[in-house]
């Protein structure tokens, strides 16, 4: 009896145990359902359907991206999808309302049987930073209709958004922005027509986030935009927007991020800003934007960021700037901002970045600017500033990078402002500081980058100074010396090294061994290239060009490695043979070794360079046959071989595609013989004439740290009867010259190849018999030389339809008959026939006692040669006397685009290129 006795006793406590226990479950926050088999089944689905790639995410070099689907399993410990990363479900239901899948590895397609769309109680989805390789999305997107944030923002989304997303009526977020992918012929984006552009904001009355960044929209702005009362942040930057903003969208009162920046079509002026906003970024960057800064912008005195460089804007920088004491960065570079940098922005104490470059300002730097202690980052370059760089700038102690280039300063370089411990970039080029070099003075910074090209300073360059630099420019200056011999250079870290156009005496300094670019041409150095020059293995462009070396070349040349890809020794006293120093080919582009005194044969190991564009070694002592084994180089497009001792003839292969880029070749001054070569020149097609539009220079281009540099290819070549020195060579431009060599025999058929060549020389040799009509059809020649042969015959009227040329000589030969007239042949005076006894009629004194001497008319056929031109201007200017053309307008344009710089930019209306640093 006393077991059961005992049960009854206790059992009222069981009991109540139980209930506590039950009821303690039921409420307990931490113990939810489990999900639901459709949603778990669903997400599991989903993750079959995509693929994990770690290079997927477009932040993948940054951040590694998170593969949380790993976690999504249907193990029995881990089965409840709940528990899975990226997973959030609804407490008391166990419905999956959120995914959040963001930088996640994903890469693949979402179709429109997506399980995605099975989720339907779904509040929140992130599938931004992933590669969903250009599918579209889908209109199922409706089924998630209990939406309230989506996020497919970067995630490489195209084609046309759905209208059905705007049948999500209780999205707060939506954010589509930067679905953008490059490809070879056109860029992949998002596009949103106007239609459904209007349709989503009027049915989206909750939205508080709107980004459709990059997402190709080619329409106006809608007006309806200005009623989303809710919107805290719109986001359009480079939508292809065009017309007037509409001033309503600045009046939401409750914006705080608005960009619209990279709509070149966008007009109109910013409003008086009457009432208080709570604007914190505003960003109208590379817009047509323009008018004055109404002093009514003070009133944003909740603005963080204001960007709006690269506008229309004008007139003064309005002081009520300086009361935005929240800003800290301010950019209203590239604009047309006239008077003095206001002294009220000294204020802005806590600005981090202040960018005024490229504008019109006037005045001194102003002193205030030393109370910004939080600037990182000052540039003001590009205006007409005067003065000295003010000492007070030592005070900015946070700066790191520092742009005062292009203005009209003066006095000393401020080494104690470089002095700023956190400063690594300087760029003061193009003022007119003088005095000398005191590189001593910062030898505790970390400066990496200085730039000081194109001032007045002097003095000797004592190689002492921050070991951390690794781009030093000095070019154009008047520096005279090292101050030490040998010159060791103590920046061990340096890479780029630019003393061109100075005034240095003495031998080459020894370069650190991680050099990569150095130049110092146009000075007055002697001595030869040290053996010390073999331990650059990293070096890309060494350029030693007008200076008094001498010496041979070291042996060790082939130390350079694969790395070099410009080599430039003209103008020197070099001489001996050039060494095999090319057996391994390499990226060698440019080879100038012009007027020298190199001698011996051409080494053979030049074949192995098949990145070669250059061959320049005129002026010479080269006794060699014609090097016809470069003929199979792919890329080589100028060969200059004048003034040496090449002789013997040219003999060509039975191959069609010779020196299949070749477009400017010098043999003149030489001992060739033979028949003229001019199967050689002919397989070169002339450049289209979209690629002719654009002024375009033989180059190389390299990246030495923070930029892209580009070496630019000169030469000397005789043009129109003078020698002639070009700083830079168009790409365009089509040169044959083979005068004063031994050629013989007829001018052939060959000849008719040339077309698109704009200078023919041919002079000087023994050609005979007669010159062919069917030069007549090159007719873009604007300089045709065939003097000093024994031409005979008459000269033909085909000749009337070259309409570009400027030059012509037929003089000393035996040509007979009447001289055609018309067109240009109207230009040309007596020393162009002379020497030619059986010549007769204008603009010689000789009558023509047996021909007609009226001007022959040119046929329709010739009229369609002349308006199919693209060196139409030429023509023009021929018409009313004589024409500069094609050839001078390439020497002086870039004189021109030096000397009126400011003229073109406002003429016709070119943006200089924002820098990389400021891109976003």
């Amino acid at each position: 009896m006393g077991l059961p006795l005992s049960l009854f006793i206790f059992m009222p406590f069981l009991i109540v145990l139980s209930t506590l226990h039950l009821v303690f479950t039921i409420s307990s926050p931490f113990m939810q359902p489990l999900c639901h088999h459709d949603d778990s089944s669903a997400l599991l689905q989903f993750k079959e359907s995509l693929v994990i790639d770690e290079s997927a995410s477009p932040l993948a070099y940054m951040f590694p991206c998170q593969n949380k689907v790993a976690s999504w399993t249907v193990e029995w410990d881990k089965s409840d999808c709940c528990s899975w990363d990226g997973v959030e479900c609804d407490e008391d239901t166990g419905h999956v309302i959120g995914l959040n899948l963001g930088n996640n590895c994903l890469f693949g397609s979402i179709n429109s049987n997506s399980s995605l769309f099975g989720l339907v109680h779904l509040q929140s989805l992130n599938l931004s930073y992933n590669d969903f390789n250009g599918s579209h999305i889908p209109s199922q997107v409706r089924d998630l209709s209990r939406l309230i944030d989506l996020d497919l923002r970067l995630s490489s989304f195209s084609g046309q958004i759905p209208s059905e997303i705007s049948q999500l009526s209780h999205l707060s977020s939506l954010d589509l922005s930067y679905n953008y992918m490059y490809s070879f012929d056109h860029d992949i984006t998002l596009e949103l027509k106007e239609p459904i552009l209007r349709s989503l904001v009027a049915n989206l009355t909750s939205l508080q986030k709107l980004d459709l960044s990059y997402v190709n929209m080619s329409s106006t702005v809608p007006n309806i935009l200005a009623n989303l009362s809710s919107l805290t942040h719109l986001g359009l930057r480079r939508c292809g927007l065009h017309g007037e903003f509409p001033k309503g969208i600045f009046k939401l009162s409750k914006l705080r991020h608005l960009n619209v920046g990279y709509n070149e079509g966008l007009t109109g002026y910013l409003p008086d800003f009457t009432w208080s906003s709570p604007l914190e970024t505003l960003s109208l960057d590379d817009t047509s934007l323009s008018g004055e800064l109404p002093p009514s912008i003070e009133n944003l005195g909740n603005l963080i960021e204001l960007r709006m460089n690269s506008c229309n804007f004008s007139g003064f920088i309005s002081s009520s700037l300086g009361n935005l004491t929240k800003l800290t960065y301010l950019d209203l570079s590239n604009n047309t901002f006239v008077g003095n940098i206001p002294h009220s922005l000294g204020n802005l104490v806590q600005l981090s970045s202040l960018y005024i470059f490229y504008n019109q300002l006037t005045g001194p730097v102003p002193l205030i600017l030393g109370n910004l202690v939080q600037l990182s980052s000052l540039d003001i370059s590009y205006n007409q500033l005067t003065g000295p760089v003010p000492l007070i700038l030592g005070n900015l102690v946070q700066l790191s990078s520092l742009y005062i280039s292009h203005n009209q300063l003066t006095g000393p370089v401020p080494f104690e402002v470089l002095n700023l411990p956190q400063l690594f970039f300087v760029d003061l080029s193009y003022n007119l500081l003088h005095g000398e070099m005191h590189l001593e003075l910062m030898n505790g910074t970390g400066l990496e980058f200085l730039i000081l090209n194109n001032n007045r300073l002097s003095g000797p360059i004592l190689t002492f100074g921050p070991t951390t630099l690794q781009y030093l420019d000095l070019s154009n200056n008047f520096f005279t010396s090292f101050g030490q011999h040998p010159t060791f250079l103590s920046w061990t870290h340096l890479q780029f090294l630019d003393l061109t156009s100075n005034s240095l005496q003495g031998s080459l300094p020894i370069l650190p061994n991680n050099t990569s670019h150095f130049f110092i041409s146009k000075n007055s150095l002697t001595g030869n290239i040290q053996e010390s020059f073999c331990n650059l293995s990293s070096l890309e462009v060494l350029d030693l060009a007008s200076n008094n070396l001498s010496g041979s070349l070291p042996r060790c040349l082939d130390n350079f490695g694969a790395s070099l890809s410009v080599l430039d020794l003209q103008r020197n006293k070099f001489q001996g043979s050039i060494p095999e120093t090319w057996i391994k080919g390499g990226q060698l582009e440019i080879i100038n070794l012009s007027q020298n005194k190199f001698q011996g044969q051409l080494p053979r190991s030049l074949d192995k360079c098949t990145m070669l564009k250059v061959l320049d070694i005129s002026n010479n002592e080269f006794n060699d046959r014609f090097p016809s084994w470069l003929e199979n180089l792919p890329n080589l497009q100028v060969l200059i071989l004048r003034s040496n001792k090449f002789h013997g003839p040219i003999r060509t292969s039975k191959s069609e595609y010779m020196f299949p880029k070749l477009q400017i070749i010098d043999l003149s001054h030489n001992n060739f013989v033979g028949k003229l070569p001019l199967k050689l020149f002919g397989n070169y097609n002339a450049k289209t004439s979209e690629t002719a539009n654009r002024l375009t220079y033989i180059h190389v281009s390299s990246s030495p740290s923070y930029k892209v540099y580009e070496y630019d290819y000169s030469m000397t070549v005789t043009n129109k009867g003078e020698i002639m020195f070009y700083e830079k060579v168009q790409e365009l431009l089509m040169v044959v010259d083979i005068s004063r060599n031994r050629f013989v025999g007829e001018i052939s058929k060959f000849i008719e190849n040339l077309r698109g060549f704009h200078l023919l020389n041919l002079s000087n040799n023994a050609l005979t018999g007669h010159i062919p009509p069917s030069l007549g059809s090159l007719t873009e020649l604007e300089a045709l030389d065939l003097s000093q042969n024994m031409l005979s015959g008459e000269i033909p009227q085909q000749l009337i339809q070259l309409t570009f040329l400027e030059f012509f000589n037929v003089s000393h030969n035996i040509l007979t008959g009447l001289i055609p007239r018309g067109k240009q042949f109207d230009t040309f005076q007596n020393n162009s026939f002379e020497g030619n006894p059986g010549l007769c009629g204008i603009p010689l004194t000789k009558k023509c006692e047996n021909f007609d001497e009226t001007p022959s008319q040119p046929s329709i056929s010739q009229e369609s040669h002349d308006s199919k031109s693209p060196f139409e201007f030429g023509w023009k200017i021929v018409a009313i006397g004589y024409g500069f053309g094609f050839v001078v307008g390439v020497i002086i344009g870039p004189i021109v685009i030096a000397r009126k710089h400011n003229w073109l930019m406002k003429t016709f209306r070119i943006r200089p290129l924002s820098r990389r640093r400021r891109r976003n």
